[in-house]
C-alpha cells in the first residue's frame, strides 16, 4: 500500500468521523447512549452477517472463475479478493482503484495475468448488469418517494442509472458489434486532437483500441461457458440482494418492525446509485445525506435516524476498509506462491531463450 494511499485512508476515516460528529451534534450524549443500549443485538448481528455474506459470495464467484482456469487457485486467496477491492474502492474517486487492486492480489496469488483479467472481465459485466436490473426495479417501486423527499437530488438517481446503463451497454456494443463500436469510438474521439499534441493523441488511441480488442477476445471466452455465467448470475443476485437488504436489519434492530421490506431495500438500491456518481471516495457525505433524507419518513426520531446512518456506515463502507487493510497485509497461500515462482520461472525462462 503506497504512502498515497494510507493518507487517502486515513482522510477517509477522519472524514467519517467528522460527519458523524456533525449529525449528532445537537443531539443529547445521554440520548445516544439510551438508543444504543436499546439496540436489539440480533437484528444487529443479522445485518451484519448480510455483508459478510457479501464479502463471501464474491469470494465464492472469483473462486468458482478463477479456479476454472487454474485449479491451484485457492479459496483462502480468493477470500482477499472482494476485500481489498473495498478498500481500494473506498479511498480512490469513483472506486475506481477496486479494479487494478483485485488484479494485483490475483497475479499475486500466482494466477496468470491473462487469466485473471478475464475471470474479473466476466465478475464485472455480471455485476453490472445485475446491478442494472435490480436498480430498474428499484426505481419502479421506489422512484416517485425520492423525488417527493429529495426533490431536485432525485436527478442524481436517474444521472447514476444513465451512468450504469451506459456502461452495460457499451459492453455489450464491444461483445456483438467489436467492429462497429471500435469505429464509432475513433470517430468520437477525434475532437480531443484539437486540445493535446498528437503523440498524446495516437497513443490514447492506441490504448483505446488495444482495450476495446482485448476486452472483446476475453468476450468470446465467456460466450462459451453459458453454465458457469449462470452459476454466477444466480449468486450476484443474492450478492446484491443481502447488501440490499442492510438498512431494513438495522431499522428492526432499531425497534421500527412495521417498516416495508420491498420500499425499504428499494430505497437503499437508489442511495447505492446516487453514491457511485460522486466523485469523492465512498461518496463521503452524499451518502450520508441520501441516507438521512430518504429514511427520515420511516424513521421519526432523530437520535435513531443518526444512529441508523452511523450503523449502515460501519457496516457498508468502514467495515471493508478495515477488513482490506487486513486481507492486503495477509500472505498468498504456500500454494499461491508456488504457483508464483513457476509462473516467474516460466517467464524467466522464455525472456532467456527470446
Amino acid at each position: 500500500m503506497s504512502r498515497r494511499n494510507k493518507i487517502s485512508l486515513l482522510i477517509m476515516i477522519a472524514l467519517g468521523l467528522l460527519i458523524s460528529w456533525y449529525a449528532a451534534r445537537d443531539i443529547k450524549f445521554s440520548v445516544l447512549i439510551r438508543d444504543i443500549v436499546d439496540i436489539n443485538p440480533l437484528w444487529l448481528l443479522i445485518a451484519l452477517g448480510c455483508i459478510l455474506l457479501y464479502f463471501g459470495l464474491e469470494s465464492v464467484i472469483t473462486y468458482m472463475l478463477v479456479r476454472n482456469s487454474d485449479p491451484n487457485f485457492t479459496f483462502r486467496d480468493a477470500i482477499r479478493v472482494p476485500l481489498v477491492e473495498q478498500l481500494f474502492n473506498g479511498i480512490t474517486p469513483f472506486s475506481s482503484g477496486g479494479q487494478p487492486a483485485q488484479l494485483f492480489v490475483l497475479i499475486q496469488s500466482g494466477v496468470d495475468g491473462g487469466r485473471a483479467s478475464s475471470a474479473l472481465l466476466m465478475k464485472f459485466v455480471v455485476y453490472q448488469a445485475m446491478i442494472v436490473i435490480n436498480f430498474f426495479i428499484a426505481l419502479i417501486i421506489g422512484f416517485n418517494y425520492v423525488i417527493d423527499k429529495m426533490h431536485a437530488l432525485a436527478w442524481f438517481v436517474v444521472f447514476g442509472f444513465a451512468i450504469h446503463m451506459f456502461v452495460i451497454v457499451s459492453l455489450l456494443m464491444i461483445m456483438y458489434w467489436h467492429s462497429f463500436t471500435k469505429k464509432f469510438v475513433n470517430i468520437c474521439i477525434k475532437p480531443v486532437k484539437w486540445f493535446v499534441k498528437d503523440d498524446t493523441f495516437y497513443k490514447l488511441v492506441n490504448t483505446l483500441n488495444q482495450k476495446i480488442d482485448n476486452f472483446y477476445k476475453e468476450s468470446v471466452k465467456i460466450a462459451h461457458q453459458g453454465k458457469l455465467m449462470v452459476k454466477v448470475f444466480v449468486i450476484t443476485f443474492f450478492q446484491l440482494l443481502f447488501y440490499y437488504l442492510i438498512p431494513y436489519f438495522i431499522m428492526l434492530a432499531l425497534g421500527y418492525t412495521n417498516a416495508n421490506v420491498v420500499m425499504v431495500t428499494s430505497l437503499h438500491i437508489l442511495i447505492v446509485m446516487i453514491i457511485s456518481i460522486f466523485p469523492i471516495p465512498g461518496g463521503a457525505g452524499g451518502a450520508e445525506y441520501s441516507f438521512e433524507m430518504i429514511f427520515r419518513s420511516y424513521i421519526t426520531n432523530g437520535s435513531k435516524l443518526v444512529l441508523a446512518m452511523i450503523l449502515w456506515r460501519i457496516l457498508t463502507y468502514y467495515l471493508g476498509l478495515i477488513l482490506g487493510v487486513f486481507a492486503l497485509v495477509m500472505k498468498p497461500s504456500e500454494k499461491a506462491q508456488k504457483s508464483r515462482r513457476i509462473l516467474k520461472g516460466k517467464s524467466h525462462k522464455s525472456f532467456g531463450g527470446s
